[in-house]
């Protein structure tokens, strides 16, 4: 996953300009010619998040824009590569002048030991279902991102035991049956991560990990929303689960709206990006 940071313009609403968009269309099409894009999005503005807290049994829910600039997510790519090195070239041969990119390779499911106490038909076998099988759109719906936070567990690389993955899975299916779960993935920690920074032409490249962890991303998962209401019920049914498996049982998980095609204007740029169909958008 290549996680772009955001900017000032990007949180002001600045979108880029026709050349910019050109040059990311060229970067995407050698993406898809090499067989190793998966999907990318770009999201709004902080402006337009909440972000949902649950600690000690309350809920708390903050709106946004956020003031951590730095370490806020303006969009993504996925891609397959063979290794963390070859994936770092590809987030340097992003057409930016500034800006930050973090490099982080997902869970996979044979990341996760066998436990035991697996069922057939529990949490993996659903898990391996789910990704064969990409959820439809529904009409009327926006598509939303939750990030959730890591924390020094996750940063150790501490695994969910097998209770814990058994509620999620159990959660993220009550999700695909009410149509609203689209996917999502674990990121792993950011010690086997890196960030490129863009200055012009020169790239510069730091290996992980990263000591901010409070706004480091520990997973993500794709929704789709018939409004922000129903975005903000999901996500505070979501903290919870998620706290009864984490440290101190605590968790935070922010709630943003993506970009679509019809918030750019139209332009040549956003045909090619049309064209390549990339991301879900339709």
């Amino acid at each position: 996953m290549l996680l772009v940071k955001a900017t000032k313009d990007f949180e002001a609403g600045v979108l880029p300009d026709e050349t910019m968009l050109q040059k990311m269309a060229t970067y995407t099409e050698e993406l898809v010619k090499a067989g190793a894009l998966v999907g990318c999005e770009r999201l709004q503005p902080s402006a337009t998040a909440k972000r949902v807290h649950y600690a000690n049994g309350k809920i708390t829910v903050t709106d946004g824009p956020f003031a951590e600039t730095k370490e806020l997510l303006a969009g993504f790519s996925m891609i397959e590569a063979r290794s963390l090195k070859e994936a770092i070239e590809w987030a340097r041969r992003i057409p930016f002048e500034d800006g930050e990119v973090e490099v982080r390779p997902l869970f996979e499911l044979t990341d996760f030991p066998v436990d035991a106490a697996e069922q057939p038909d529990g949490w993996r076998d659903k898990e391996e279902q789910m990704r064969a099988t990409a959820p439809p759109r529904r009409p009327g719906t926006v598509r939303y991102i939750g990030l959730v936070k890591a924390d020094k567990d996750t940063e150790a690389g501490k695994m969910p035991d097998e209770k814990s993955l058994a509620a999620m899975g159990a959660f993220m299916e009550t999700g695909i049956k009410a149509g609203v779960f689209l996917g999502g993935e674990g990121l792993q920690p950011t010690s086997k991560s890196a960030r490129v920074r863009f200055a012009g032409a020169q790239r510069l490249v730091t290996d992980g990990p990263f000591p901010e962890t409070k706004e480091l991303i520990g997973g993500y998962a794709m929704l789709q929303f018939k409004s922000p209401a129903e975005a903000l019920e999901w996500t505070k049914r979501f903290v919870e689960v998620d706290a009864a498996c984490r440290l101190n049982q605590e968790c935070e998980c922010e709630i943003r709206p993506l970009f679509e095609f019809e918030n750019f204007e139209p332009s040549a740029a956003i045909d090619r990006f049309r064209n390549l169909e990339i991301g879900g958008q339709k």
